[in-house]
């Protein structure tokens, strides 16, 4: 069963929620990142606010999938994650 929106937003929250307190990631993560935020951008039933931020998700997933140091990418921006979780809560 493929996932709604709705699921696939918790995911983008909750693997954003363990960068930014966390200060890790992996590899894995920040393609998951791409796909939900892809899968996202084309969505009708998102948010026009919430889409608005995720093309500077998907910037920093690929970034992140491509830093040679991904602990270091993750808290060079954690202003953005406090940024995107704080908005991704108001869009809710």
């Amino acid at each position: 069963m493929p996932l709604n929106h709705e699921h696939q937003m918790e995911i983008l929250k909750d693997i954003l929620t363990n960068h930014q307190t966390d200060c890790c990631g992996t590899v894995s993560e920040y393609e998951q990142l791409e796909r939900l935020i892809k899968s996202l951008m084309t969505n009708d039933n998102v948010n026009n606010e919430m889409k608005n931020m995720l093309p500077d998700m998907y910037s920093y997933s690929q970034s992140g999938k491509n830093a040679s140091d991904l602990d270091q990418h993750i808290t060079s921006h954690q202003d953005e994650l406090s940024n995107w979780l704080g908005g991704m809560d108001s869009f809710s």
